[in-house]
């Protein structure tokens, strides 16, 4: 199990290019990384709550062991108290295979105890190990998106100078140059196409206006 975590962080830990040279999605192989980490501390979880309910059955049996030895002691004092040798002796016998329980019940509660806090400390070294690779995580994928960011970007700007689009800019160029020559050319034929009697009416047109304005200003209308 632990061994099994620590190869997933290994791998978490490698760079980004390894990733990318095996033509895996960085992104989403990180997510499953995750996964797995998650998945292997649901597992410990779940060994570290056993391990704690048997350390405590095992606490409780021997705490009621000791004090069965306790109580067939204060039994023997009170039958030689009350002059009862058999009752006494009785008593201390129970009392000394209660005591070779007790005895044993306790090793095995601080074997158990032991166990217990070692899978506890294992359980919170995988916990903060996996807030360490969550935030490494974090990191990779934001360069990985950059990356790809910046390569799109590349991409876009070198196809931006390529000789075919340089060539349909000029094309385009060319286009716009013909349209204002072909402007200009329709504007030299239509002042060339003009008659001498278009010429004398635009005269005559302004003759009047002279002489309308000569009018309007000795009637005083101006």
């Amino acid at each position: 199990m632990f061994q099994f975590f620590r190869r997933i962080k290994t791998v978490v830990s490698s760079e980004l290019n390894s990733m990318i040279d095996r033509a895996e999605d960085p992104v989403k192989m990180l997510d499953q990384f995750m996964r797995d980490m998650e998945a292997d501390i649901r597992e410990v979880e779940q060994a570290v709550a056993k391990q704690i309910a048997n350390e405590k059955m095992l606490k409780r049996k021997s705490d009621d062991a000791q004090a069965l030895v306790e109580k067939r002691q204060q039994q023997a004092e009170q039958a030689i108290e009350a002059g009862n040798d058999d009752l006494a002796r009785r008593a201390l016998q129970d009392k000394n295979e209660q005591a070779n329980q007790a005895d044993t019940l306790r090793e095995s509660w601080e074997r158990a105890k032991q166990d217990a806090d070692q899978l506890r400390e294992k359980l919170d070294e995988m916990k903060k190990e996996y807030q360490q690779m969550q935030l490494k995580k974090d990191g990779l994928k934001a360069r990985a998106e950059t990356a790809k960011t910046r390569t799109k970007m590349n991409r876009t700007m070198s196809s931006i100078g390529n000789d075919d689009s340089k060539r349909g800019f000029e094309r385009m160029e060319e286009k716009v140059l013909q349209y204002e020559a072909e402007a200009d050319t329709s504007e030299d034929l239509s002042q060339a196409s003009k008659t001498l009697d278009d010429e004398f009416a635009v005269l005559e047109k302004n003759g009047v206006d002279d002489e309308l304005a000569e009018l309007k200003r000795k009637l005083g209308k101006e």
